[in-house]
């Protein structure tokens, strides 16, 4: 049976390929407020700005190819049992090959019904007002807003478990309830952190299973990943 390795993901990884990360230093988004663009009230107030804001981020999300920490992530599923759990709504995992991904805060290239959230539909195209689900409903982004509940919280939380390696990458670990899955892991198992500025609270300061990379995804990843490989 192959070693379960459980994989936490963050903005850093699909920063390398291009992706803006989700907040600037001056807390703005594109140049949006949060408010504005990421939450259930600023999508009841103006639909239009929201669904034009998506519509930038899709287009970018096309225009860009996963890196060498993606591949490096799939190319791992050839000796181990690989779960994803990205806290990114990009896609870049699956294009690398990782055919095992749970998205917590939902997926840019698939829209949803505002009033029937399981109908969802793949969408790589620009979403407008008056796009209808097949009842009749405006389609709204699938991304989890703040607010919103992470309904993929549970099931992330579940395989984390059943890790026998848990991998940590591109994060920083502040966000909840993403940041604490990997006390979900079984104590002791080896705990990886690549992030090339890791934040350690003390509470990860005093683990003694955790080897934190200090690199980018790009080449944090690959070296982990030859490790376990030299483990099996």
């Amino acid at each position: 049976m192959k070693q379960k390795i459980v994989v936490l993901t963050g903005a850093g990884i699909s920063a390398e390929s291009g992706i803006k990360t989700f907040r600037d230093s001056n807390g703005l988004w594109e140049n949006h407020r949060i408010e504005e663009v990421a939450t259930p009230e600023g999508w009841a107030a103006n639909p239009g700005l929201v669904l034009d804001f998506y519509n930038k981020r899709r287009a970018q999300l096309l225009e860009v190819t996963p890196n060498d920490g993606h591949r490096a992530l799939a190319e791992l599923e050839q000796d181990f049992e690989v779960h994803v759990v990205t806290q990114n709504v990009d896609d870049l995992h699956e294009r690398a090959g990782s055919s095992q991904v749970l998205h917590l805060h939902g997926e840019l290239r698939k829209v949803r019904s505002e009033r029937y959230p399981h109908l969802i539909y793949g969408w790589d195209n620009d979403l407008h007002l008056g796009d209808l689900c097949e009842r009749g409903t405006q389609l709204r982004p699938h991304i989890v807003w703040f607010g919103e509940a992470v309904s993929m919280l549970e099931p992330a939380a579940d395989l984390a478990s059943e890790a026998d390696v848990f991998l940590i990458v591109g994060t920083s670990l502040q966000v909840y309830p993403a940041a604490g899955l990997m006390h979900y892991a079984p104590r002791n198992i080896p705990v990886y952190y690549v992030d090339p500025h890791p934040q350690l609270n003390v509470e990860l300061s005093r683990m003694s299973n955790l080897s934190v990379i200090a690199e980018p995804a790009t080449t944090g990843v690959r070296k982990v990943a030859n490790w376990l490989k030299e483990k099996k």
